[in-house]
């Protein structure tokens, strides 16, 4: 015992020492030996080493608290009072422990994440040992930055509902949503939701992923998207009921077709218009309303596409829905739209879209 006994009086004498240099020097000194010599790594003496650091190291100064966390963050995973202290501390002595140090709890973060910066938060999600209660405590407090940076680390264990919360974020946040959808393991229900709210290429890796995606793993997705529930859905218009009932038994004869839909624009039946182009496509009157209303042309050519429409026909629903914005000099461009994503890709997508008329179906008349 004699050694570690030397090591610890080394460490005494630290906390006596008034020169900041030579507190710098001793701790190098005894932080070395304890971290390089497995044999004075005894359960005792390191319990004795942490408890003596842990009492003297509130009254180092900041950077050679700077320092010690950097030693221990490298290894000692057994000075867990210590490493506690620091993670608490001033960012730029916190940082190093909280990103790499074993000698923290999942306690220990959670606490950190309650109690702490953004910057704190931030430190934490570079670890390699993230659990699932962590990343839900990290969406829950972070702020987008810190979000991105727990999507950006592909070892970090993050649970559906987790992903839920940041697809639900996403939905507002631009930020949040490259790392989303370039993220692995995100289910897939969220990513084709996350498609309505996406721009430009963003859509296309969505409709990618889709496409590759095994039947298996798209049923399995598409059940838990089945369980997601539908909220926000805005003020129905009067004839709401007499134009979905109309349209239905249209459907029911078999007299609902594709070319009505045209008809039904030029003639200014928005309502009409939207149940059919929803039961055309097997969704609902919902999504389709909420596409039309941001004249996204870009959704509506996946739904035509899916449902076989002919192009010239969703270029012409294009023209008329894109309004004054886009003249017939955009019908080629539609029409390219159109051709970009074939059909099995957009059925793909679709089917997810579908849970909201499901679900429909499944609970009665939608309402307000």
């Amino acid at each position: 015992m004699a050694a570690p006994q030397s090591k610890l009086n080394v460490l005494v004498a630290l906390a006596n020492e008034p020169s900041g240099e030579k507190r710098r020097d001793l701790l190098r000194q005894i932080t070395d030996s304890f971290i390089a010599d497995p044999s004075l790594r005894s359960r005792e003496n390191c319990a004795e080493f942490d408890r003596i650091l842990s009492a003297i190291t509130v009254d180092l100064e900041l950077n050679v608290r700077a320092e010690l966390a950097r030693r221990l963050a490298a290894g000692a995973s057994e000075f867990g009072r210590t490493a506690r202290i620091l993670a608490f501390d001033e960012i730029e002595v916190a940082r190093p422990v909280l990103e790499s140090s074993r000698a923290l709890s999942e306690h220990d973060l959670l606490e950190v994440i309650e109690g702490k910066s953004q910057d704190h938060m931030l430190a934490v999600t570079k670890r390699d040992d993230i659990t699932a209660r962590i990343s839900d405590a990290l969406v829950d407090r972070g702020e987008d930055r810190v979000v991105v940076s727990l999507l950006s680390n592909e070892t970090a264990e993050i649970g559906v509902k987790t992903y839920e919360k940041v697809a639900d974020r996403a939905e507002s946040s631009q930020l949040l949503q490259a790392p989303l959808v370039r993220r692995k393991g995100v289910p897939l229900d969220l990513l084709s939701e996350l498609y309505l709210k996406a721009k430009g290429d963003l859509r296309q890796e969505i409709i990618a992923r889709c496409q590759g995606v095994s039947d298996a793993d798209l049923e399995t997705a598409f059940e838990r998207g089945r369980r997601r529930i539908l909220k926000d859905y805005g003020a129905l218009p009067q004839d709401y009921e007499t134009c979905r009932a109309r349209i239905e038994m249209m459907n029911r004869r078999g007299e609902l077709k594709s070319p009505l839909l045209a008809r039904y624009l030029r003639e200014g039946k928005r309502t009409e218009f939207i149940f059919s182009f929803a039961t055309l496509t097997g969704t609902d009157y919902l999504l389709v309303n909420r596409l039309i209303e941001r004249k996204d042309v870009d959704a509506l050519a996946i739904l035509s596409r899916a449902a076989l429409f002919d192009r010239a026909l969703f270029v012409t629903i294009a023209l008329m829905i894109a309004g004054q914005d886009h003249r017939m000099s955009h019908a080629e461009e539609f029409g390219q739209l159109y051709q970009n994503v074939t059909p099995e890709a957009a059925q793909k997508v679709v089917r997810f879209w579908q849970v909201r008329n499901k679900i429909a179906d499944g609970g009665g008349t939608l309402r307000a």
